[in-house]
């Protein structure tokens, strides 16, 4: 496991071909998603999103779920601004952006989320032009979206480059995992999947549970759902939750911690885009999200 990172280390470190082009600048979207609530979604967006900034790769986080939004208190910070006071012109995007645990720079939803998805046309162009001057700053734009298969979680996940679906060996997690997986599946141009099991024992139940969704998938849908990996079961993880402070920051050996490093490392070394075959930016991104809206 050791030489595995180490090789997956030392491809990340190589010299990117999009550094001196003009990345200036296509983010990479990407939306976090889970067919269930509690399968510690949310949890894995903020260690994730760190482990991607301790690789050096600027990484803004967009709490998008509309009902629980809770990065800010993962992180023991609060948030005297959110996405309401952009959409209502009381604030800038400048202004609304918190920086979290290590500078990692985010997005509190909060109440303006619910506005969101009933602006006028012009103010959705507004936020647009405001969300888009940060990201051509930002490698990844992130949003971490609510659990289950809302409408407003639908247009986040069909608008962005990829979508990570987190599960875990529960029964009821992976068969809400794959019916959010078939929904989407049916939308056009439909969005990349990547799977994360959550809170495994070990590697070898992981892969059980993978092949799981990863055979319906094929089978019924005629589509691959690719493991990326894992994150095992830990009790430093809660610990770190009453701390309010990210695992990977509290207990950085710890298990969990030693995995979203592993994972981070294995998805900057597999990069994986939409199916046109180039990422689509933010402007891309709105303007398949606006397209969903109607």
């Amino acid at each position: 496991m050791r030489d595995q990172a180490a090789s997956l280390r030392s491809m990340v470190s190589a010299p990117r071909e999009e550094d001196g082009m003009e990345r200036s600048r296509s983010s990479k979207i990407l939306t976090i998603a889970s067919g269930k609530g509690g399968v510690g979604k949310s949890n894995f967006t903020l260690n994730f999103a760190l482990a991607l900034q301790t690789l050096g790769r600027k990484v803004l986080v967009f709490d998008a779920d509309i009902g629980m939004a809770n990065i800010d208190v993962l992180m023991g910070t609060t948030s005297p601004y959110n996405l309401y006071h952009l959409l209502y012109r009381q604030k800038s995007i400048q202004e609304i952006i918190q920086l979290g645990a290590n500078g990692l720079p985010y997005i509190a939803g909060g109440s303006g989320m619910k506005e969101l998805f009933s602006l006028s046309d012009r103010d959705l162009e507004f936020f647009a032009e405001q969300v888009e001057m940060i990201a051509q700053e930002m490698d990844y734009v992130i949003f971490d979206t609510g659990a289950g298969l809302s409408r407003e979680n639908m247009k986040f996940i069909g608008a962005a480059d990829e979508c990570m679906i987190i599960t875990t060996p529960e029964p009821t997690s992976i068969t809400d995992a794959y019916a959010l997986v078939k929904v989407m599946h049916g939308q056009e141009n439909a969005t990349p999947f990547r799977m994360i099991v959550n809170r495994v024992e070990n590697e070898q139940e992981s892969e059980r549970v993978a092949d799981k969704i990863a055979g319906v998938a094929k089978r019924f849908l005629q589509t691959d759902i690719p493991l990326l990996g894992y994150v095992s079961e830990d009790p430093n993880v809660v610990k770190a939750v009453k701390r309010q402070v990210p695992y990977s920051l509290a207990y950085p050996q710890s298990k969990a911690s030693r995995d979203i490093q592993r994972l981070a490392l294995r998805y900057l070394a597999e990069p994986a885009v939409n199916q046109s075959g180039t990422l689509t930016g933010i402007r891309g991104f709105m303007k398949k999200w606006l397209r969903k809206t109607t």
